[in-house]
């Protein structure tokens, strides 16, 4: 087990957030799923639960969504599992389940492991204190998925898609965040990935620049970029739809970005425990590009075509991504 549910030992008073979560893109790019199990507590009341799935499809002209929603004693946390709500349930090398609510799905996953796990923040009192009020953390960011997978009328068979397994959580979201994942499987079968949180935070009337951790691993090298360490060296220019990004890592600039049509995003709201909502607009047939630069020479160059992840969250409205309308949590 390379992470557990935090829910459980959060005080009756307290309010918490967090999710289990699941992506995997077809090799050649244009599909891919996205599932996410999540636990909403306000302070003083029972925790929530829900299970969310997004199926993306180049070939449709949006993408398919369902989300159910389930009380305290439908969320638990069993043996070897990350979480389970109601039928659905993440654990180490395996994902199921199914939901009845908007379009009705189910599915059946097995994932092998090729590396990790990515711990984001680069100290572990940063995941045991109250600050930072976001925690995330990648137990599995760099798999492959088989199964089936059913969507509405379709049956989509799933054969070494490469994919991730994420978990976030904590008592607030940030005031604007922003997550990229892309998956690569070089010529000799070796895999990598580029997977990168951002963060603003409101202080009083201020927003804090744009704070970066993550990770990029090609052809078994890893580098770790970003933290508050490399601020001079980061710049980040993100919108709903699209994103521009420089990151520094130890010898090295990353220089990207990621973007995908309109129509290929979902908006979901994520309510806070004790703040607004946010919307979060997911593409996950998104195209990535990546140049790394390593002791002033450009070497290195990563590329995910329709099929990696991008995530805007954000208190805006005027995105024009219409949102899901299975309400908040």
């Amino acid at each position: 087990m390379r992470t557990e549910a935090r829910y459980p030992k959060v005080p009756a008073g307290s309010g918490h957030y967090e999710s289990f979560y699941l992506k995997a893109a077809a090799p050649e790019g244009g599909r891919a799923i996205w599932i996410r199990h999540t636990v909403h507590k306000r302070p003083g009341e029972e925790p929530t639960g829900a299970v969310w799935l997004t199926w993306f499809d180049a070939a449709r002209s949006e993408p398919l969504a369902a989300k159910r929603r389930v009380g305290a004693a439908e969320i638990s946390v069993p043996d070897k599992t990350y979480i389970r709500a109601a039928e659905s349930e993440i654990a180490p090398g395996r994902v199921q389940g199914q939901l009845d609510d908007g379009v009705p799905a189910s599915w059946s996953l097995r994932f092998k492991d090729h590396g990790g796990p990515l711990h984001h923040f680069p100290a572990q009192w940063m995941y045991e204190r109250r600050l930072p009020k976001t925690k995330l953390l990648s137990p599995h960011p760099c798999a492959s998925f088989d199964g089936i997978l059913d969507v509405g009328d379709e049956r989509i068979v799933l054969d070494a898609w490469p994919g991730m397994i994420g978990h976030n959580w904590g008592a607030e979201h940030a005031e604007s965040w922003i997550w990229i994942h892309g998956a690569t499987v070089g010529d000799d079968g070796s895999r990598g990935y580029v997977d990168l949180g951002a963060g603003r935070v409101r202080l009083g009337p201020l927003t804090t620049p744009w704070v970066v951790n993550g990770e990029i691993v090609h052809r078994g090298e890893r580098h770790r970029v970003g933290g508050l360490g490399r601020q001079l060296k980061t710049h980040v220019d993100a919108e709903p739809t699209r994103c521009g990004f420089t990151v520094g890592g130890e010898g090295l600039v990353a220089r990207g970005s990621v973007s995908g049509p309109r129509e290929h995003f979902v908006g979901w709201v994520y309510a806070d425990p004790v703040g607004p909502e946010h919307h979060s607009l997911n593409c996950s047939i998104a195209d990535l590009e990546v140049d790394v630069t390593r002791h002033g020479r450009s070497d290195l160059r990563i590329s995910v075509e329709g099929g990696a992840s991008y995530e805007f969250g954000t208190r805006r409205t005027d995105h024009g991504i219409p949102l899901q309308p299975f309400g908040d949590g």
